[in-house]
């Protein structure tokens, strides 16, 4: 049986009128405020109905050869140097906007093709296109949909911006080109003498955790901030290198948590050994104060002597006393350790001439890496025979200070300790929710005094030789140690 395609009756319907072509707005690019789904700007499908150009040519709609011909009269308005123009469009039937703009090429359409960028944001352009009224109405309508569509494609983009370095290296911090940021890295200690074998990754926690508890025990007034595990890349061989890990297996994944030393072996056969090193951030109490030591004529010496803790730190251990005249009188170093000793703390120097002599690092056989005494009073010495001044940088306890600032240092939080033994002079105590060590108050202030003084006139300088793998202290007066 066959099927008669069917005619068209008399009685069927006429088709609706054929919707006219009129010019349209078509968003070339997007605002940097994302401006364009606002009702004051000009969107895609918004219909032209009058283009003012300067204050002499104004074209209404309908524009005869729609597209091209509004390309011709931007050209000639474009060559007479007569840029600036007004659009007004229509949104439906009865909804108006205007936009304020100025002509400008499209390099990226061809020769002699204009778009218009808008004067309120450069980054705004749009452009002319040939619609009918109908699927302008329809873009007017999935305005919604399209600013949805426009968020899911829209990226962000990445740059550079150049920044003056030197400049706020210079006026921002508080040493010029040198960050206030001190820390000491732990290596794991050795195990067996070859170095092949380390101890575990709590052993290096706990020398960390002891190491802050004895300089603060000692009268050092720091702080602890924060700790931190780094890798280290090291050469393994033999028996540590045929422990290797096998990165696809969780189960030798899980025992890393704990291991100092793990190996890999790459693509060449290699083997590539991993070293789980320690950080220690730290912080001192108060600021650090600068003190300069001008030199005079007929100064022979600077007036006080220095040494060294057991964790490191360079401190100032005596003042000449009774002579106002000395450098350390006249600078304030004296005032400044007398204030020391009266808070039963250290005044040890973070810095000299603006170079931290901080110690920072600890080695695999549980040596302190830190700075020589005797050379340090030798450079300080020839400053004083060369008569240039010396910049140094001391930590100093300000009772104040730290009590102004308690609720500011409570964020910083100490990890659990146990106490350690104490001279009596340096009577320490942990205020509740602080995470500084603060002095209790003697009862006796001259025997405090006199207790400190005998205390560290019964410590002797430490002196190290060179190498990282070990250290040999030697004892000698503190007298050879005055500059």
């Amino acid at each position: 049986m066959t099927m008669d395609r069917a005619q068209p009756s008399s009685d069927s319907p006429t088709r609706e009128p054929k919707s006219p072509v009129v010019l349209s707005i078509e968003c070339l690019k997007g605002s940097s405020k994302a401006d364009e789904w606002t009702d004051d700007m000009l969107q895609t499908g918004d219909i032209v109905e009058e283009l003012r150009i300067g204050t002499s040519v104004t074209v209404k709609s309908p524009f005869k050869n729609g597209r091209s011909g509004v390309q011709k009269i931007l050209h000639a308005s474009f060559k007479a140097k007569d840029t600036s123009i007004q659009v007004r469009v229509r949104r439906g039937r009865e909804d108006f906007t205007e936009l304020q703009a100025c002509i400008v090429p499209n390099d990226s359409a061809g020769k002699k093709v204009y778009m218009l960028r808008s004067i309120s944001d450069p980054n705004y352009a749009v452009g002319f296109c040939d619609r009918t009224e109908a699927d302008c109405f329809e873009l007017q309508a999935s305005r919604n949909s399209r600013m949805v569509s426009a968020l899911t494609r829209t990226k962000l983009q990445d740059g550079y911006v150049s920044y003056p370095w030197e400049r706020r290296m210079q006026e921002l911090l508080p040493i010029p080109y040198s960050s206030s940021f001190l820390s000491v890295l732990f290596l794991p200690k050795a195990s067996d003498r070859s170095a092949s074998r380390y101890n575990d990754l709590d052993d290096t926690l706990a020398r960390a955790n002891v190491w802050l508890n004895a300089s603060q025990a000692s009268g050092v007034p720091v702080v602890f901030m924060n700790i931190q595990t780094e890798s280290l890349l090291t050469k393994i061989s033999g028996e540590t290198a045929s422990s290797t890990v096998n990165a696809g297996s969780l189960s030798d994944l899980a025992n890393l948590a704990s291991a100092s030393l793990y190996g890999f072996e790459d693509y060449h056969g290699v083997d590539i050994g991993v070293v789980r090193a320690v950080r220690l951030w730290y912080a001192p109490l108060g600021p650090e104060i600068p003190v300069e030591i001008k030199l005079q004529e007929g100064d022979i010496k600077l007036g006080f002597a220095i040494s060294r803790t057991e964790e490191g730190f360079i401190y100032v251990s005596s003042v000449a006393g009774g002579d106002e005249n000395a450098p350390s009188s006249r600078s304030g170093l004296s005032t400044l350790y007398k204030e020391a000793m009266n808070a039963s703390r250290l005044l040890v120097v973070s810095r000299v001439s603006n170079q931290k002599v901080l110690p920072w690092m600890v080695s695999s056989t549980g040596a302190v890496r830190c700075y020589d005494t005797v050379s340090l009073s030798q450079k300080l010495s020839l400053h004083r025979h060369a008569k240039i001044p010396v910049s140094i940088h001391v930590f100093v306890w300000d009772r104040a200070m730290v009590s102004s600032s308690a609720s500011a240092t409570r964020r910083a939080v100490s990890p659990p300790t146990m106490p350690l033994p104490r001279p009596p002079e340096v009577q320490l105590a942990r205020q509740p929710n602080e995470n500084q060590i603060q002095p209790l108050p003697l009862e006796d202030s001259d025997e405090s005094e006199s207790a400190s003084s005998e205390r560290l006139s019964e410590i002797r300088l430490e002196r190290d030789t060179a190498g990282e793998s070990s250290f040999r202290f030697h004892d000698f007066a503190l007298s050879s140690n005055w500059v």
